[in-house]
């Protein structure tokens, strides 16, 4: 008799497509609404399939669970794209971009493609003005860039397309950095209208994309306390919330930012708003202020905390919640009876409950009861699938001491 074999057997599949065959009890997450499937979750892999290509998705009793890209180089080896048998067409790009762009409401500056959020995983596609910048994350979106060119300008009719593919998260999938101008011609510096708010940027040279989208909601929620109040911004960056106070009719705003490059870039945007003078700016580490003005007893109304990501990893959390608890309690020591924090995180490894719990801690150590007015979170060109805990990253709160 012959030995028993527990591999699974792959010749009784029979499609045209390459496939994957998943482990017992791994095909959960993807049930209940993940893309993602890990190396350690699959049991078998088509042999003729290629990094890049579209396999489908079977769990280990012959379960169609849709169709995905594969990267053998990638610990997330799997992205599902579909939870139908279909292919990853033109047609079926198009069709994604279609229910995308249909989703938002047209706007000069906006994210139209939210990879997972807009299950387009690896696939970033903002809109500024006139331009577009095409952000390809993954291997399988990168193998797809001329195509998605296409389609984009089919679509969206841009005068130029930016390619920022420039995130270190692509040699996870054994990709190099790239940028550049991909179509049309662009030297990357374009003025957009976020609210009302003239901002400039580079598209070819500033973080990310060029400009912080998600915070745009954020921005607009902030103005009805501003008027008449004295306002520090910390983190500023290129002056985001510290321009929508002063346009709000601020007493005194003060935006505080390390970045030189990025001051420079603030004081132009408050220039093209006829805001110059009406706001401090101060080069320093908002760490190192908060530190100074807490010793020196300075009082504000306003203040807005959005710091960079203090962790990239699960491991350095601890350390990230000492961080975030520091830059709250000195904030929360500074503002006055009826003062308001804005405060966010944009790590996806700090919940909004490790948020919540950092400044439950920062108000009782600061002796101050605080209110919460709103809670926050990213814009809505930045969708969030409940399914998928990663595309919601920007958490926040709108508190009031009391």
């Amino acid at each position: 008799m012959a030995a028993r074999s527990d591999k699974p057997r792959l010749v009784c599949y029979g499609h045209n497509m390459s496939f994957i065959i998943l482990k017992p009890g791994k095909e959960r997450r993807l049930i209940a609404g993940h893309s993602w499937i890990y190396a350690g979750e699959i049991a078998a892999v088509h042999d003729k399939a290629k990094d890049g290509d579209p396999v489908e998705i079977f769990d280990h009793r012959k379960r169609s669970l849709g169709v995905g890209l594969i990267n053998r180089k990638s610990q997330i080896t799997v992205r599902r794209f579909t939870t139908q048998k279909e292919e990853l067409d033109k047609a079926f790009f198009r069709r994604r971009l279609q229910a995308a762009a249909a989703y938002r409401e047209p706007a000069d500056a906006q994210r139209l493609v939210f990879s997972e959020g807009d299950q387009l995983p690896g696939l970033i596609l903002d809109r500024f003005g006139d331009c577009l910048v095409l952000q390809a994350l993954t291997l399988g979106i990168d193998q797809r860039k001329p195509m998605l060119i296409e389609l984009a300008r089919e679509l969206f009719k841009p005068k130029a397309i930016v390619e920022r593919s420039d995130a270190p998260t692509r040699k996870l999938e054994g990709l190099t950095e790239t940028k550049g101008v991909i179509f049309g011609e662009t030297d990357g510096n374009v003025v957009i209208n976020v609210g009302g708010v003239r901002f400039a940027a580079n598209l070819l040279e500033d973080q990310k994309t060029g400009f912080f989208l998600d915070q745009a909601v954020n921005y607009q929620e902030m103005l009805r306390f501003c008027s008449g109040k004295r306002v520090l911004d910390c983190f500023s960056y290129h002056g985001g919330f510290a321009l929508y106070a002063a346009q709000a009719g601020a007493t005194t705003v003060e935006a505080v930012e390390i970045s030189e490059a990025a001051v420079v870039r603030a004081r132009q945007n408050a220039e093209l708003n006829g805001l110059l003078g009406k706001i401090d700016f101060t080069c320093a580490n908002a760490f190192d202020i908060l530190k100074k003005y807490d010793v020196e007893k300075r009082q504000f109304d306003v203040i807005v905390l959005d710091p960079p990501t203090f962790t990239r990893t699960k491991q350095n959390v601890d350390d990230a919640l000492r961080g975030y608890k520091e830059i709250n309690l000195r904030a929360l020591k500074m503002l006055v009876p009826g003062g308001v924090l804005a405060t966010f995180t944009c790590s996806h490894h700090i919940s909004t409950e490790l948020l919540r719990a950092v400044v439950v801690d920062a108000a009782a150590d600061a002796h101050k009861t605080v209110r919460l007015v709103k809670t926050l979170t990213q814009n809505a060109d930045h969708p969030i699938l409940p399914a998928i805990p990663e595309t919601e990253y920007l958490k926040g709160f709108l508190l009031q001491v009391i």
